[in-house]
């Protein structure tokens, strides 16, 4: 039995990954500890996992973005973007940092498993003399590593490792690095230095090269090649979380049993304020097709959605295991994991998101072949429709998936994880 420490930022879609990574290695015989938010701690005490909290800044509750966003709105855009990358991942470092510190000091771990945005590890991994067990990093984002074969992450570009791509993403590399991003890297710098940390040697999203090991949770086919990939890197496949028991099927659930395609949109469970973005113009597209559109809301009050058109099943939460394999297109704004989810199941993807890290997921999402990048958050009736349409009408796009999904099918995450665990470990005892 080894003795290990999940870290995961208090995001639902970081969590949920690394708890049930944190379940499984609990069911086969671990002890695991979970460093997160506070709100999380009695769903994974029910599940034998020991909670500690997180406190001060890097506690929030992200089903309440006014609250830890306030200024949100007034951006848009890469400004955006950058504005959500250090309110939430590089001004909460110190928090991080010092419950990481806390944690280690009570307890020796065997090894500690961080997720990909969790950038309190960052003190412990660039000082090189510094005692400290094993360090992974589980990608629950889509892969960020500056490449001369791909665009800066963020950008939302698709890769090209022809002479002038390569051409083109080591120009547009330093323009993120230098010009774009350059207030996030002198924040991050700022963070570090208040923690008495040394100084961050890269850019400061291209931490996935730094951790002894950095578990990918998706399969190779659906991220970039890279020939210069750090070899740090395991794709060990989605780790797909499953609906909570809870969960009931609604009343109208016998109405997916017809003839009709069925079309399942979401905007997820934190950009879901304004279901004017996706759910809306979903609903209203596809009011004259001969389609079920079945949404969920992520948990906004059903009716905050208003009046739908006859073709439309509403509720605030869904079993996914079961509406997934009887879904025919899923219509997302691009959460990692809820498009890992669909894939499994072999479900084509319309993909519209423009926060955080979804116009990559979505650039993917095109780049495999499993679906639509509209490039745009905030579609329009008729952009939603026509993209769900070709959808429906090209087999092409229906093979990929079905394909994605056996790829992944033959990937066993949780397991794979235990193993890189259980490796590191060996290797640290031999080291040392």
């Amino acid at each position: 039995m080894a003795d290990y420490l999940v870290c995961a930022s208090p995001i639902h879609g970081h969590v949920a990954p690394m708890a049930a990574i944190a379940a499984h290695l609990v069911q086969v015989g671990h002890r695991v500890t979970m460093l997160t938010g506070s709100r999380f701690g009695p769903d994974l005490e029910s599940a034998g996992i020991e909670h500690l909290s997180l406190s001060g800044r890097a506690d929030f509750d992200d089903r309440d973005p006014a609250s830890y966003l306030p200024d949100r709105s007034r951006h848009r855009g890469l400004q955006r973007a950058q504005y959500e990358i250090q309110t939430i991942f590089v001004r909460t470092i110190p928090d991080q940092v010092h419950a990481l510190r806390a944690a280690l000091g009570a307890t020796r771990y065997d090894a500690v498993l961080v997720d990909s945005a969790f950038a309190g590890v960052l003190p412990l991994l660039l000082d090189p003399t510094s005692p400290r067990p094993p360090i992974l990093m589980a990608g629950v984002l889509g892969l960020s590593q500056s490449s001369s074969d791909v665009a800066p992450f963020g950008m939302g570009l698709q890769p090209s490792a022809s002479p002038w791509g390569r051409v083109r993403n080591r120009a547009l590399t330093v323009v993120a690095h230098r010009v774009l991003f350059r207030r996030t890297q002198q924040l991050a710098q700022r963070m570090l230095a208040d923690v008495g940390s040394p100084p961050l040697d890269r850019f400061a999203m291209d931490l996935t090269s730094l951790p002894d090991r950095f578990l990918q949770l998706c399969v190779p086919q659906f991220e970039y090649p890279r020939r210069d990939l750090s070899a740090n890197v395991r794709f060990v496949g989605p780790v797909l979380s499953r609906s909570p028991s809870q969960v009931d099927r609604p009343g109208w659930w016998s109405d997916l049993g017809g003839d009709r395609p069925v079309v399942h949109v979401t905007q997820g469970t934190i950009d879901n304020a304004d279901l004017g973005r996706l759910v809306r113009p979903t609903v209203e597209g596809l009011a004259a097709d001969d389609v079920l559109v079945v949404v969920s809301t992520g948990g906004r009050p059903v009716v905050g959605l208003g009046d739908v058109p006859p073709n439309v099943r509403v509720a605030e939460y869904l079993p996914y295991d079961q509406l997934l394999p009887r879904t025919d297109v899923m219509v997302t704004n691009g959460g990692y994991g809820g498009v890992q989810h669909a894939l499994s199941h072999g479900v084509p993807l319309v993909v519209a998101g423009d926060t955080e890290d979804k116009p990559e997921v979505a650039a993917r999402v095109r780049y495999a072949g499993v679906g639509v990048d509209l490039r745009t958050g905030t579609p329009s009736a008729e952009q939603v429709a026509a993209a769900v349409r070709g959808v429906l009408a090209d087999r092409a796009v229906g093979d990929a998936a079905r394909r994605m999904a056996a790829t992944i099918g033959r990937h066993d995450a949780l397991a794979a994880i235990d193993q890189e665990l259980a490796s590191a470990r060996e290797h640290d005892r031999r080291r040392g």
